[in-house]
Order: C-alpha cells, then structure tokens, then sequence
C-alpha cells in the first residue's frame, strides 16, 4: 500500500445554483513505483479528494485512465481499484471506467486519471444509476460498455464508456461503432441529437481515418444530425485487439428544448468544409452553467491549411490562438477552463508545451497530457477543454 499523497491530485471546482461541479486530475508519482503501487496511491487520492469535497464515488459522472500499455496494465489497475473500493466500502457506487492506451509524457508514470464529479447542493434534485450496453462483440471491452446516467433537476446527463464496433472492414466497424452508441442512447430516451461530445480514438489514424470520416458522414446524414457535436478524433490503441476504433460521448436532454449552438471563430473554418463532420466547439446552457465544449483544435488557418509546419512553438501558438478566439465568442478565457487534454506527437516536446501554456495562462486546470499521433502527420500538438460560466453572466 502507498499514501494517496504519492499521487499529487489537481481539482477545479465551479459552483452553480444547483451543485458544485469537480473536475480532476491524479497524476501519480512514477519513480520507481510499478502500475499497482502507483494505481493504489491514485485511487487512495482520488476517495480522499472526493470525501473533503462531501463527496464519493457515486458523485463520479465519469473517469477515463490514459494509459501507457492497456494490455499490461488496465488489468492490474482495475483489479487494484475494485480493491481499494471494496476497503472503502464505494464499490456499489462508482461508474465503469473509461480506458485508452495514450502514454503519458512522464516516462514514469503507467498512467494518467482524469474525472469529474456533480456534488449537489440538494441532493432530493439529484439522482444516478448506470446502464450495461448491449455488446457489439463477446471481448472483453465491450463487456464494459456502459453509460452513467445524471439526472440534475429536470436535465439528464448521460455519460458513456468505450464504444466499439464490429465488422469486416475499417468502415463497417467505424459505422457499427455509431450504431453501437445509437442502441445505448434508444435504451436511455435519447437519440444522437441528445449528443454535444464524441472522443473517438483509432488503433491507426494513418490508415483508418479516412474510414471514419466517411462512416460518421454516412450515419449523420442518415440521422439527419445538422449540428454536429464537438468532437476530438485521435490515435489511441483500444483495450480489445479484435476492435480499431473506440468512442465515447456526453449527451443531454431536458424537457424544455435545450440551447445549445456551434461555437466558431475567424480563425478556423468549418471542420465539415472537407469532410470532417464535427463543430469546433458547442456551447449549452444547461440547469446549473453555460458549458463550453471546445473540440481537439490545432494549428489550422481559416482555409482548413495546417500552417508552422515543422515549427513546434509556433504550432502551440497557433493553436491557443485558436482555443482563446473560440472562448472569447462566448465570453470566457482560458479562466474559464475547468479541464483538458492536450495530445503531443512527440513526448520530449513537453517541456517546451507547458513553459508556452503557462505564459498564455493556458494551465493552472486539470489538463492531462499524453503522446498520440493526430490526424495529420505534420500536426505536432493538438488541445481540447471544457470551460464553464456562470448562467447569468455567459455570454449569448
């Protein structure tokens, strides 16, 4: 056993009328610590920052691992969390996790956890159960698939795992991946109009990513989706080997008709202007905030062109350019930010990433950072994140 402060933890908390909302980063110390010391200690951290919160697992809307190899170490990692949720007694009321193989830049550590949390201030308004999807396949991932479902008031936010889809062929997978996710929202009351953000990792973005664009322009067109969801589409290895593609996604319904809008800026133009069918970012207004959901965003001009090729500080320029010109639209800054991910092709430009960020101010939130390979080649980095305003202040 290892003390939960041998995982240093960053939490961001926004208030709002009707519950504190936690987002969270554990980031546990490698060193010479394996995967079930260093899981120990993150999930020790994890119970203890979300019992000085008055809180617990059950208040967990969702939680992701990145991980450095998921073969070798999801199972290790998720028989020590089962364990360590057994010893508190939380067993019955945490959420399946989310997982993908995407390493940490710290070489030591054999993984990175990001979560969030719904705390609210009356919890007679409150409200949460989990939800088994119907499997694509019999492998072990989809076995795990499954949604949290968040009821806030009269809104309902759902939350899901890993998606996976089966077929012959790239393209068949990445279209039964959608229609995986399509059965889950049906079971819920809901339809992928419900959906404001997809996270889609691909074993090969090289090969496959083609395969997806067309898969997801297919299955939109066949839902009639007009506003598309934000979206991030990265390389990330999924857990089962017979799967290519893995997906998750946030959706929200309410009985009043949601205000919810594309976010866009100058600065870029329309993803779906060559054929890749995702907003650069949406704005929702829900029961407790304004949420801004800001889509994987690089170093990409208003003609769709990469530009700074080559050039790695330039390439972070550009792209908080664009990340602080989508916030600004909608009145917030990178202040607002509550959470992150930021993906760098290469690991050793790290240093150089957070010295740039924390001059913009682009830090101080949870925000993990991982190495992936992203959807073009020459692309260096890439950031996504979550802002939150208060209702009565956001901007219309």
């Amino acid at each position: 056993m290892v003390a939960a402060d041998a995982c240093p933890t960053i939490v961001r908390r926004f208030t709002g009328p009707e519950a504190d909302e936690l987002a969270i980063l554990c980031r546990p110390e490698g060193r010479s610590l394996d995967t079930v010391h260093q899981a120990d200690a993150t999930y020790r951290a994890l119970a203890a920052l979300l019992a000085a919160q008055h809180a617990s697992f059950q208040n967990l809307a969702s939680e992701i691992l990145f991980l450095r190899d998921v073969r070798r170490e999801l199972p290790l990692a998720l028989d020590i969390r089962a364990r360590v949720l057994a010893e508190l007694g939380q067993s019955a009321g945490a959420p399946l996790p989310t997982f993908i193989q995407q390493a940490p830049v710290d070489q030591r550590a054999s993984f990175e956890l990001a979560a969030s949390a719904v705390v609210p201030h009356q919890r007679e308004i409150w409200s949460v159960h989990d939800i088994r999807a119907s499997p694509s396949c019999a492998c072990e991932g989809c076995a795990q698939s499954g949604a949290r479902i968040i009821c806030l008031g009269d809104q309902t936010a759902l939350y899901t795992t890993n998606f996976y889809g089966a077929g012959a062929n790239p393209s068949e997978q990445a279209l039964d991946m959608f229609l995986a996710a399509e059965r889950l929202l049906d079971q819920c009351d809901m339809g992928f109009r419900n959906v404001v953000r997809t996270w889609i990792y691909l074993r090969d973005i090289n090969r496959d990513y083609d395969a997806l664009n067309k898969a997801r322009r297919e299955f939109f067109r066949r839902c009639g989706i007009e506003l598309r969801p934000a979206s991030t589409g990265v390389q990330g290895i999924p857990f089962p080997e017979a799967h290519d593609f893995s997906m998750s996604l946030h959706a929200v319904k309410s009985p009043r008709p949601l205000d919810v809008a594309a976010m866009s800026t100058p600065s870029l133009n329309e993803a779906w202007s060559y054929g890749v069918d995702f907003s650069r970012g949406l704005r929702l207004t829900e029961a407790n905030k304004v949420t801004l959901y800001v889509s994987g965003t690089a170093s990409i001009d208003e003609t769709g062109q990469t530009v700074h090729m080559g050039n790695f500080e330039a390439q972070v320029d550009r792209m908080l350019d664009n990340i602080a010109s989508l916030l600004a639209r909608q009145g917030g800054t990178f202040q607002s930010l509550v959470s992150g991910v930021t993906y760098l092709k290469r690991s050793s430009d790290a240093p150089v990433l957070r010295a740039l960020c924390h001059k913009r101010g682009f830090d101080g939130f949870p925000c993990v950072l991982v190495e992936a390979a992203l959807c073009r080649p020459e692309l260096l980095c890439e950031a996504e994140a979550v802002a939150m305003l208060p209702l009565a202040t956001a901007k219309a």
